[in-house]
């Protein structure tokens, strides 16, 4: 189907060209006089919004749009730069049990395991730990091993910077549930949440990080030493802590949302 903006240009170039009457126009074209006539408004302004959207999309390809949301998706589709993703076949399944709402920061940490492969196929492992308050990032730690002592250098060196949790929600791997970091949590006076066994939705939080962790940079690049990895890492994890805007709370970045409860 042609959308009205086709058929007026195709109606203005047959009156120009061919000297049609704009009575037989309307009727060929089927549009009527209003649309014809009329001269779309804050054109400046919407090349300014195309222009950012073409370096936004360029710069972070997966972020999404602010602005007025219905004129900003307009431009955004016009220019052609949605993601073609494909339908996903729905299951029916059981609704899982609510998460609950941290109340401020250090109420509960989540952390989770990403495996992923260099450009030789030497796998490596990604340890992911986030505040569940404010979806903060804490540390994206990377190695081709992270036992359960190296999983608690980097807790340890967390609290270090910005103080201890109260609880930390993992899954039940053998790196979570080995007795070193029981008698360290117990130690430290933090309770460990294990989730069951094959039910990721328990831990979402970081369920959906990992998501956007693979999705934002992990998937676009090739690389060849754990350097570049880790340096892939904290670069996208300043820009999401301080600049990506999150809309799960509010659509702003998590750095902002600690700030507003300082």
């Amino acid at each position: 189907m042609v959308r009205p903006s086709s058929r007026k240009k195709m109606a203005q170039r047959a009156i120009k060209e061919r000297g049609l009457s704009i009575r037989l126009v309307f009727k060929a074209f089927r549009i009527s006089e209003s649309c014809y006539r009329y001269e779309a408004k804050l054109n400046q302004e919407n090349e300014v919004i195309a222009d950012w959207l073409i370096r936004l999309t360029t710069v972070h390809r997966n972020w999404g749009f602010g602005w007025n949301h219905k004129r900003v998706y307009r431009i955004y589709r016009e220019l052609e730069l949605n993601l073609r993703i494909k339908p996903i076949r729905r299951i029916k399944r059981d609704r899982p049990e609510a998460l609950g709402t941290a109340l401020k920061p250090n109420e509960v940490w989540s952390m989770d395991f990403m495996p992923d492969e260099q450009e030789d196929g030497r796998k490596f492992r990604l340890l992911n730990i986030i505040d569940d308050f404010n979806r903060e990032g804490l540390q994206i730690e990377v190695d081709f091993s992270l036992p359960a002592p190296r999983v608690i250098r980097t807790l340890e060196r967390i609290i270090e910077e910005r103080g201890k949790p109260n609880n930390i929600r993992c899954d039940n791997g053998p790196e979570y549930i080995s007795h070193a970091l029981q008698n360290w949590a117990e130690k430290h006076k933090i309770t460990l949440q294990y989730i069951q066994p094959g039910n990721p939705q328990q831990n979402a939080y970081i369920e959906r990080y990992n998501r956007t962790v693979r999705y934002d940079w992990l998937n676009q690049h090739l690389f060849t030493s754990l350097d570049e990895v880790r340096e892939y890492a904290t670069k996208w994890l300043w820009v999401y802590n301080n600049e990506r805007p999150h809309t799960a709370i509010g659509g702003i970045p998590p750095r902002q949302k600690v700030a507003q409860v300082a």
